[in-house]
């Protein structure tokens, strides 16, 4: 459909061709490639009229997650970047949300840190301030109050789910600001907010 043209065709190319610009050796990749990403299609219970499940058309979730791909390509020093189209048992596309992909692949790949980009210089507080680390006990009584809402919420779902899932941390970080992925690995604070399962850290 249209949508996996965009995101598996252009977007996906100009990220790539950007990350071999500056040097690094990309490959697009989507789910649907070497059975990275199984899907099936995503069923909101209760949304539809008279109650019952409605139906998204093409928007999918992750069943399950093959890293096989992508442990070769970055075996080989390849950067894989993944568009957010799974495949169904029947080879029909789904359209996943891409956080959701994002915190399933790093779950499977073990990964040491996952970084969500947004539009927002983290999750705020009432007041307007960036809460800096938080662990899955104050997400949840943020959630609870209303301060964190609306768009915000999948995206916290998804780092939890990540760090429950084994992910060491997730952060979600200002893409707007120059250099956020680097200041974010390479400083001791860090920028955005960071969610990590325990109060311990």
């Amino acid at each position: 459909g249209i949508v996996e043209m965009i995101l598996g065709g252009s977007v996906n190319k100009e990220i790539v061709s950007m990350i071999n610009r500056q040097g690094g050796k990309a490959v697009g990749l989507t789910g649907k490639d070497g059975e990275l990403i199984r899907a099936k299609k995503l069923q909101l219970p209760g949304m539809g009229s008279a109650g019952e499940s409605a139906d998204l058309g093409q928007v999918g979730e992750v069943e399950r997650v093959n890293t096989k791909i992508i442990d070769t390509l970055v075996s080989d020093d390849f950067i894989p970047v993944v568009a957010p189209i799974g495949g169904g048992v029947d080879g029909r596309s789904f359209n996943i949300n891409a956080d959701l992909v994002a915190g399933e692949l790093a779950v499977a790949l073990r990964a040491e840190k996952l970084i969500l980009l947004t539009n927002t210089p983290g999750l705020l507080d009432g007041e307007g301030n960036l809460l800096a680390e938080l662990d899955a006990e104050r997400v949840r009584l943020l959630t609870e109050d209303g301060t964190i809402s609306g768009g915000m919420l999948p995206k916290t779902q998804c780092a939890l789910d990540a760090v429950s899932g084994g992910v060491g941390a997730a952060t979600i970080v200002d893409g707007r600001v120059e250099h956020a992925v680097l200041l974010e690995v390479f400083t001791s604070t860090g920028v955005g907010t960071m969610i990590h399962s325990s109060a311990g850290g």
